[in-house]
């Protein structure tokens, strides 16, 4: 998926000229720390993702130099670093995913785009919905958020995830047949159908 400001061309370029300016690193931050935020506020929820974003973006620049610099986008490799750090708090997920089902989303706040996007899919996130993502195998529900709440191709979700493509088509067939089960025999099936579970 293309950055939004239209300069994930550079990302590789940026990467190389930190090798020598560190510096230069900072482009990354300013350019994808606003999806890295929203992809792990969306996981773990608002209360730890100030300190997780920051560790994505210091586990980034501390491994820069193994970067490939074939990927001039650096998105799926910051969603891959961001959802290994995930692995390490996925008790919280869980724990979110609990918390959304028992008290649902809040209201979204008027005049800030990013936080009414995040509102309006936590929305579509309650009841037998937030149950179903929970009992997911870690690796179907990293493969089924990426491509669902994060856009990412098959190929990026492949990248971030260093697995094969076949595999991220495999776990993404597993977790919606999972999630259509549950819901099915919650009548919730239009809810995944339109949100979480889209060809």
């Amino acid at each position: 998926m293309p950055d939004p400001h239209g300069d994930t061309a550079d990302d590789a370029a940026a990467i190389e000229m930190s090798w020598a300016e560190p510096p230069q690193f900072a482009v990354l931050f300013e350019r994808h720390a606003p999806h890295i935020y929203r992809y792990i506020a969306r996981r773990v929820g608002h209360s730890a993702v100030d300190d997780l974003v920051a560790e994505v973006f210091v586990a980034a620049f501390a491994s820069r130099h193994r970067y490939d610099l074939a990927y001039r986008d650096a998105r799926p490799w910051l969603y891959g670093i961001a959802t290994n750090i995930i692995g390490s708090h996925r008790r919280d997920e869980l724990r979110q995913f609990r918390i959304i089902q028992a008290v649902g989303p809040q209201a979204p706040s008027p005049g800030h785009a990013d936080q009414v996007a995040s509102d309006v899919a936590a929305r579509s996130i309650s009841g037998h919905l937030a149950t179903a993502l929970a009992g997911l195998a870690d690796g179907d529900r990293d493969v089924l958020v990426l491509i669902a709440w994060e856009e990412l191709t098959y190929e990026e979700v492949a990248r971030a995830l260093g697995i094969p493509v076949g595999t991220v088509r495999s776990r993404l067939y597993r977790a919606r047949s999972q999630l259509r089960l549950v819901l099915d025999e919650s009548s919730a099936a239009p809810t995944i159908e339109e949100v979480m579970i889209h060809e």
